[in-house]
Order: structure tokens, then sequence, then C-alpha cells
């Protein structure tokens, strides 16, 4: 596949799940038509996993070197979907390989770097058993974190947004007869 086609394979992805996000932030799909729209090259995509437990009171989260505890997560590579990245910086940082929720969790314009672009990011989420061994990415622990309690992280907001998507989730737990 040429390096236009692979672009073009992700970004279209891209759109595709961003539309499909139950939760917008930073007017992230409006910045996707300009991005794509504009003729100088696009910011890379990311992609990360909210993976919760089968309560919904806890999240995976990882140490990143600066980034401090983030969910797994990173750079979208030429040719794969966001979904596919996803899925296998999941396995590279946490060594589990579980299914994704169909429906993206969120969408958002991050800043991954003080002097890097924005970058539009997929946030998915699945649920995982604790008991399930963990194979953390050389030098990024790997931990449970009880959702109700704070933790540091480069992104202050991913807190309220991924227990916010866990509430969700479990409104429609209870909502199933």
């Amino acid at each position: 596949m040429a390096s236009d086609e692979k672009e073009l394979r992700s970004w279209l992805a891209a759109a595709i799940d961003a539309s499909r996000a139950l939760q917008e932030h930073d007017n992230a799909r409006a910045w996707l038509v300009q991005a794509r729209a504009a003729s100088e090259p696009v910011a890379p995509l990311a992609a990360e996993v909210w993976v919760f437990d089968q309560d919904l009171t806890r999240v995976l989260l990882v140490r990143h070197r600066w980034r401090a505890w983030v969910p797994p997560g990173g750079k979208v590579e030429p040719g794969e979907t966001p979904r596919e990245a996803a899925a296998r910086e999941l396995f590279e940082e946490t060594g589990l390989r579980i299914g994704l929720h169909s429906v993206p969790a969120a969408v958002a314009i991050r800043t991954y770097g003080q002097h890097w672009s924005p970058t539009l990011g997929l946030s998915y989420a699945a649920v995982a058993d604790v008991a399930t061994p963990l194979v953390p990415e050389n030098g990024q622990p790997v931990a449970w974190t009880h959702m109700d309690r704070r933790w540091e992280s480069y992104f202050p907001d991913d807190q309220s947004r991924i227990c916010r998507h866990a509430a969700r989730l479990a409104q429609i737990r209870t909502a199933r007869p």
C-alpha cells in the first residue's frame, strides 16, 4: 500500500470513529474537518484504551516516563486504524489482548508535548478481569487504579472523562433486562 493510501485509510477510520464517539472534547470533530481540508501536512493520530475492571470501579493505567499515569495508548502507525493502534498499544504496554467496545468512548484534541502540534486522539473502552496477569512494557509500570482516588496525569481532564464513561457503562448495565 502506498504511503498516501495508508494515510488515507488511517484518517478515514479516524473520521468514522470520531463521528461515532460517545464523548467529544475540544471541538475535535470540527478540528478534524479543518485539518483534512488544509493543504498542510496533518499531525499524527493517537489512540488509547480505557480498560475498566468488571465492577467499573477501577481503570488500568500506565506510568509514562513524563506524562505520569495515563491510559495505555500511543501513535497510530501509517496504514493502521486508530482502533487497531489502540489494541496494539494495549498489548505492547500491558500484555492484554481483549476486545474493545464497538463504539469509541471519546474523541479529543491533545498536545503531547510543549512544542508538538495538536493531535486527534481517539479513546476506546474495554473491560478486563483484574486477575488477568499484566506484562508491562519495560520502564512503564501498569496498575489498576480506583477511579474515586485522584491520580497524577499530564492530562488532568482524563479522570473525569474516564469516570463519566464508566458511569455511562454502569447505566447501560442496569438498564438491561
